[in-house]
């Protein structure tokens, strides 16, 4: 059992990250990718992304063990950047020390089955070329592996920071950490989840990161190590058939959509899956808040989305007849 421990300083520091951690996609999808666990979820994915593995395999499957501990440094705290060249970056420059006790402890795990294989060793001693291998191994898997069906990733890693915000203005912190359940069971001041491992987490003051993450499946993942910043990277839910809709970049879907009631509004049924402000789309998409508000306008008449006022704000959401639009839309890919 894993226990969290909170003090009234830590309940102010709790915060959700605002994205997918590349970092620990690429471990927690790794580990997916290896494992036969939830097929309805991932057999699709497997089925698309196994056959591109080929050399890559041979060094994550050194680091990323299906059970037990992987190395922290893999993982690290990127404060708040989620682009990938910079997660990388981050990685490589962990120091010497930390890559030598990392890899030492997964050496030493008791349920790693042999001996790490020798290129370990020049990682440990953070030699130059090892590092740059171990960079193109990650950037070259999440090409790979992660890319092509990122857009559906990050729209369901929105959808749960979505209910979470919901969770929070209704309950505050309180809320939020109730809101986990059955993954995470909060009892005040101590929050648990069911762990392969029994740890005791006393965050003392520093607060928590809470990572929503794709690919982790059924409980929790936390760092091994006390004095890294507290994470504990959580599961979200899915939405079935998300691999074969990416349909690899989706963009052949993309234009018929598009050809049908133009780019912008596509873009914009897209997006409001989620649910969206006027506000938002405006920012994410680069136009006018008017702009943004005659497109909506068009696809409320058609019955494609359906605008909600809350509070200031007019949210739009997706309708049963838009979503079977874009479903079908996808499927044509």
């Amino acid at each position: 059992m894993l226990r969290v421990h909170f003090t009234a300083d830590d309940l102010a520091r709790v915060r959700v990250a605002a994205a997918p951690d590349p970092l620990w996609e690429i471990a927690t999808s790794f580990q997916a990718l290896i494992s036969a666990d939830a097929p309805l979820l991932f057999e699709e994915w497997r089925r698309l992304v196994r056959p591109r593995m080929g050399p890559l395999h041979g060094l994550l499957a050194a680091l990323l063990p299906l059970r037990g501990y992987f190395p922290d440094f893999l993982t690290p705290d990127l404060r708040g950047s989620f682009d990938l060249a910079h997660a990388v970056d981050t990685v490589l420059g962990t120091p010497r020390a930390r890559l030598r006790g990392d890899l030492a402890r997964l050496a030493a795990s008791p349920v790693w089955p042999h001996p790490l294989p020798p290129g370990t060793r020049a990682l440990a001693d953070g030699e130059p070329e090892a590092l740059r291998g171990l960079g193109a191994v990650l950037h070259a898997y999440h090409r790979h592996a992660l890319a092509p069906f990122w857009r559906r990733i990050r729209a369901q890693v929105d959808a749960d920071r979505a209910v979470r915000a919901r969770a929070v203005l209704e309950g505050g912190t309180d809320g939020l950490l109730a809101g986990f359940r059955p993954v995470l069971r909060w009892q005040p001041p101590v929050l648990e989840a069911d762990y392969p491992v029994h740890r005791e987490l006393r965050l003392g003051g520093r607060g928590l990161l809470l990572q929503p993450s794709f690919f982790c499946l059924r409980r929790p993942l936390t760092l091994a190590l006390a004095d890294l910043t507290p994470v504990l990277v959580y599961p979200i839910q899915h939405t079935l058939g998300w691999a074969r809709e990416s349909g690899g970049t989706g963009r052949a879907g993309g234009v018929e959509l598009g050809a049908l009631i133009g780019r912008t509004r596509a873009a914009i049924l897209e997006d409001v899956v989620t649910g969206r402000t006027t506000g938002e789309l405006a920012v994410r998409f680069g136009i006018s808040g008017a702009a943004v508000s005659q497109h909506t306008a068009v696809l409320r008449r058609a019955g494609l989305l359906l605008s909600v006022r809350r509070s200031k704000n007019v949210v739009h959401t997706i309708t049963p007849v838009g979503l079977a639009l874009l479903d079908g839309a996808q499927a044509s890919v």
